[in-house]
């Protein structure tokens, strides 16, 4: 086998290291194994409310600085209690209400002080007498509503509430139960368990109540996060499936079942380090780096076909086992370190996304790729310097040796001087068309609801409900208007309060603005018989005292601090960049030492400061991750010619990659941006093995085409059936109950499929015009 002379020494002496100890070597792994696998035992679903958000940003800098004083804004859940018959105003319904209401009030987690439905103490009503104002809890004391007078009172203290349209829907036919959540759970002291939590809300209210005449919808972040737990114990039956599909196809590949299990092993062992490593780091997996496990095992198999393909060939040509393996780990160790590196750096790069959820993945993914180096390209060629492979193998290698298959001679004129520029041609026209179809690509969420999930999920469905029945909407962003100590209450700070909360509303994709001017004005109305001229703000400072004592949840106790909360269509991108930039012009106009406008608060808030990291991220991740993988690259070939071979399929892959996001109407959030650096860092690997051996027989002085005939009836072999065997593997993900799992899947099997065409056709063509075969010849 050909190598690189300018890498002289280096490999006999990791050769010998290996080679020369494979009893030590396969004891140490054999160790390991045991110790990491019974670290894997540890490994447990992690999902923090803090590791989805960028804590980094000046959005949610300002949100954790006014956290305690931001009353009921932070994580929470609603259910909705929908009457099958009839309405709300009903004595069963009511009674089925209050057992719910109870059932909740005792779940670990939930802040007992801030719940709210019609049948807590919080909830009151307030009208407007001859005599003054009247008012009192909506829930008449005498709550007994096989009254018909009970059941009117209630009506009617409904109606005074303010509450329709909030906890009350608009058609009277659901209600509302309010329930903020402690993040650490105060009874444990230890971080609310998202899953467990939404397992009892399914046990003790959905299911127990389903006989009860009401339907049951839930929704929030605990809610979602917990479904999407869920849905990760499915992985384990699409990694079985992986496992089964690429079991069959190593077989029909290589006809060896040593060949097939060994590679398998390899790469099962691989997973188990990855996890056993991430236990003792103190890593857990959440639902978006689940998937990594799958990833590690579909690279260790890409690599392990290498190995096990070149084993072949060596043994085809009459060496013995040892002496196969040798020259096999030889000839490959560098093109398989140098892309492994690659891919473990390019994922390494992620790490420049100021979101912890993203940083996980990163080092999840750059450990599994490390383990990698060790399992494949050092246990795999020893265990198989033991095993060898099966003498059927060896008389299919010779047979194949000695004919020239059709397929690989025709696809040998893509490096043909004929079909080269045509090549070129080809891909500068599909340049063209991702780029321009890549324009319509959007950051952040382009579906209402829950995106993570499918849109005929059980969380979406309750969502769409919740939205269609009341008023105010899922989606809110806070501002936090800040003044000095019980400034909050002046006559100028509420003007300009007053004058932001018009300017916001008739801004596209706001429904309502509320805050304690709201309350104000309605008050102020109130104390003046209810008409409708005085719901204005008064210039009297007591009178103005006197409207916000009852603007509960409106302002913080010393008066520093008056959220505006802004109620909007939805949560998509273009929605959020209205709202934020009309936002930030106000408070550019109107701040002052006195008054200062900040943002942004709420789920919306949170969702407006992802997207701005991830649109600042997005193209810096990319120059990283190129710049890494070129400068690698051009380390192992000294060349910038082999770089450009190897680096302009990888382009031309992820402008098509943007493009097909855009047709598809998938946006870059949080679970796709790390899909670009993955398919990148894996797509190079193709590139490199391809290269290498291609160099190698330029080197021994072939003409190009000749050279890439070679190449494609060693290495091509093993390139176009990774790709297609990784494309398979990822693409079961398409099938996840999780809807970003089944993009992520859809997106990876595209771009492994293309980075493989890439690899194969591309490549050859670029060296048409790049690679000068004589100044390798004479290098050599």
């Amino acid at each position: 086998m050909a190598t690189h002379k300018h890498h002289g020494e280096a490999a006999p002496l990791l050769e010998r290291l290996f080679f020369n100890n494979r009893i030590m070597v396969l004891a140490f792994f054999f160790l390991a194994t045991i110790f990491l696998g019974y670290k894997m035992l540890d490994v447990r679903p992690d999902a923090s409310f803090m590791k989805l958000i960028p804590l980094e940003h000046p959005f949610i800098q300002n949100m954790l600085a006014k956290r305690d004083d931001l009353e009921n804004l932070g994580n929470s859940i609603r259910i909705s209690v929908e009457a099958k018959e009839g309405d709300i105003f009903d004595p069963d319904y009511m009674e089925t209400l209050k057992h719910i209401n109870d059932e909740v009030f005792y779940l670990p987690g939930v802040d007992r002080s801030g719940l709210k439905s019609l049948w807590t103490a919080n909830v009151r009503w307030i009208e407007v007498t001859e005599e003054g104002f009247a008012g009192g809890p909506v829930i008449p004391d005498d709550d007994d509503f096989t009254s018909a007078a009970n059941v009117e009172e209630l009506r009617a203290n409904v109606l005074r509430s303010g509450q329709v349209g909030r906890l009350v829907a608009n058609n009277f036919k659901s209600s509302i139960i309010f329930v903020p959540l402690f993040e650490i759970n105060p009874e444990t002291g230890e971080r609310l368990d998202y899953q467990q939590f939404s397992h009892e809300l399914e046990e003790k209210v959905r299911a127990k109540y389903a006989d009860r005449g009401v339907n049951i919808q839930i929704i929030g972040f605990a809610k979602k996060v917990g479904d999407l737990i869920d849905g990760i114990g499915s992985i384990a039956y699409f990694f079985a499936m992986a496992l089964g599909i690429t079991l069959v196809l190593l077989f029909l590949y290589s006809h060896c079942p040593k060949s097939t299990i060994v590679p398998l092993l390899c790469s099962i062992v691989a997973v188990v380090w990855q996890l056993g490593l991430l236990a003792t780091f103190g890593y857990g997996l959440d639902p978006y780096s689940v998937l990594v496990p799958f990833l590690v095992f579909a690279i260790g198999v890409s690599h392990g076909v290498q190995i096990i393909n070149a084993l072949g060939i060596e043994s085809a040509t009459g060496a013995d086992r040892l002496t196969a393996a040798r020259r096999t780990f030889r000839s490959l160790y560098i093109p398989g370190m140098l892309a492994l590196v690659s891919d473990a750096i390019g994922f390494l790069t992620l790490l420049i996304i100021e979101i912890d959820v993203i940083r996980d993945l990163a080092i999840a993914a750059s450990i599994g790729v490390a383990v990698i180096i060790l399992t494949n390209l050092v246990l795999l060629p020893v265990l198989m310097s033991y095993i060898g492979v099966s003498d059927r193998s060896i008389e299919r290698s010779k047979r194949q040796a000695a004919t020239e298959p059709r397929s690989w001679k025709l696809m040998s004129n893509f490096a043909g001087p004929k079909v080269a520029p045509v090549s070129v041609g080809i891909a500068l026209v599909l340049l063209l068309g991702g780029l321009y179809m890549g324009q319509g690509l959007k950051i952040g969420d382009l579906d209402p609801g829950a995106p993570e999930l499918h849109p005929d999920s059980r969380y979406n469905l309750d969502n769409a409900f919740i939205n269609q029945n009341y008023a105010t909407s899922a989606d809110v962003m806070v501002i936090m208007v800040e003044t000095e100590e019980e400034g909050c209450a002046t006559y100028n700070t509420m003007e300009a309060i007053d004058r932001f909360m018009w300017s916001m509303e008739n801004v596209k994709g706001v429904q309502s603005a509320v805050s304690l001017v709201t309350v104000s004005k309605q008050v102020i109305k109130g104390l003046n018989e209810g008409n409708l001229k005085w719901q204005t703000l008064s210039r009297n400072q007591y009178v103005l005292n006197n409207s916000i004592s009852r603007a509960t949840g409106l302002l913080n106790s010393n008066c520093s601090l008056a959220p505006v909360l802004l109620f909007l269509e939805d949560h998509k991108a273009e929605t959020l960049q209205e709202v934020v930039k009309a936002s930030q012009q106000f408070a550019l106009d109107n701040d002052s030492d006195a008054i200062q406008f900040k943002l942004a608060a709420g789920n919306a808030g949170i969702e407006a400061a992802t997207n701005e990291v991830i649109e600042a991220a997005q193209n810096q991740m990319l120059i990283w991750v190129y710049a890494v993988v070129s400068l690698l690259c051009l380390a192992t070939f000294r060349s910038i010619r082999a770089v450009l071979c190897i680096i302009i399929p990888l382009g031309l892959t992820s402008v098509l990659c943007q493009a097909l996001m855009a047709y598809l109407g998938i946006g870059v959030k949080v679970a796709t941006l790390p899909v670009i650096a993955l398919g990148v860092g894996i797509g190079v690997d193709y590139g490199i093995y391809i290269y290498s051996r291609l160099e190698s027989f330029l080197r021994q002085g072939m003409d190009l085409q000749s050279a890439y005939f070679a190449t494609l009836r060693t290495t091509g072999k093993a390139v176009s059936f990774t790709g297609v065997t990784l494309a398979i593997g990822v693409g079961t993900w398409i099938w996840s109950p999780i809807k970003f799992q089944a993009d992520m899947g859809i997106l990876l099997t595209f771009m492994f499929l293309w980075n493989m065409v890439g690899a194969l056709w591309l490549l050859p063509a670029l060296a048409r015009f790049f690679v000068r075969p004589e100044q390798l010849v004479a290098k050599s």
